[in-house]
């Protein structure tokens, strides 16, 4: 994108939204994080099934039930497109916790979040998570990689 089309007000609000999703992801804040997707939206998440649309607080529930206390979710090299009413931005996350079954888990993972500016608001219409696969034959998922 050119200059000309680059809000230098919407990639910081862009910004502050990401951070405030995070936050509610660390929280475990169902409430939070739904406010931040349009009630469409689509997205590749690191779980099954290969896409989900329309996000629905039972399955962010579902997903938090999963973990004992806050999460740790860190954000890296986080960079941010945004002009008129559509914006993207990409990052390397570290997603840690301690499941209910007591075992602790970290992974980083590549994400890829599209917004759109709807009724003056940004939202999340689509949000893409993946990690790489070892191309050795065994195409396990490449869950030990660090920024």
């Amino acid at each position: 994108m050119s200059a000309e089309s680059v809000n230098p007000a919407a990639v910081a609000a862009i910004r502050a939204l990401v951070e405030d999703w995070a936050e509610a992801i660390r929280a475990k804040d169902v409430e939070r994080v739904m406010a931040h997707h349009a009630p469409d939206s689509v997205s590749f998440d690191l779980a099954p099934p290969l896409i989900s649309t329309g996000a629905t607080p039972s399955g962010v529930e579902a997903w938090f039930a999963t973990w004992r206390g806050r999460l740790g979710y860190e954000i890296r090299e986080l960079s941010v497109t945004a002009g008129g009413d559509a914006a993207f931005c990409r990052s390397l996350n570290r997603l840690s916790g301690t499941t209910i079954e007591g075992e602790k888990s970290e992974i980083w993972f590549r994400r890829t979040v599209c917004f759109r500016r709807m009724a003056g608001a940004w939202k999340i219409v689509h949000e893409h998570e993946s990690v790489p696969f070892y191309m050795d034959g065994s195409y396990r998922a490449a869950v030990d990689l660090t920024p």
